[in-house]
């Protein structure tokens, strides 16, 4: 069975409330996700202990991670995430022309160490409405769906 683990930033609470929506369909398919927020210290090397990562994140500024999940990315250097399936969200604000740039930094750092981004990166503007938590939900079912494959793949 994959184990999976969530980790985000949310300041305002828009990137939280995805969060509690994509780990709902991914209880609604069966599995079970650790959430971890990123004011909790997580060390990075904890993700080398699951098959399935999801990272969420607002975006600062003119598209840059928040300040409380640079300690988090630059560990990340570090580790070896081949053969660990990822997916990643965030809140942003279309005003910028960077919009949710910190979803694309992840994406591009997981896939730098290795993990393979198997869904698109989830943007949502400010605060998810009612379609965007369904569009959450949703993209927590995929996710499981993605690691039930490889878990169907290496069972043969």
């Amino acid at each position: 069975m994959s184990k999976m683990i969530m980790i985000y930033a949310s300041m305002t609470g828009n990137t939280e409330e995805m969060a509690h929506a994509i780990a709902d369909g991914i209880r609604e398919s069966g599995k079970e996700v650790e959430i971890l927020d990123i004011f909790d210290n997580p060390d990075a090397s904890i993700l080398m202990d699951y098959e399935g990562i999801l990272l969420g994140s607002y975006t600062w500024g003119e598209g840059d991670l928040p300040d409380e999940f640079l300690d988090f990315y630059e560990e990340m250097d570090q580790l070896d995430l081949s053969g660990k399936k990822a997916f990643v969200f965030g809140s942003g604000d279309t005003v910028y022309d960077d919009f949710a740039g910190a979803v694309d930094r992840l994406i591009e750092k997981l896939q730098e160490r290795g993990a393979e981004v198997v869904l698109e990166g989830l943007k949502v503007d400010t605060s998810p409405q009612p379609e965007d938590i369904e569009k959450c939900k949703q993209c927590g079912s995929e996710f499981v769906a993605s690691l039930n494959q490889n878990e169907k793949v290496s069972n043969n």
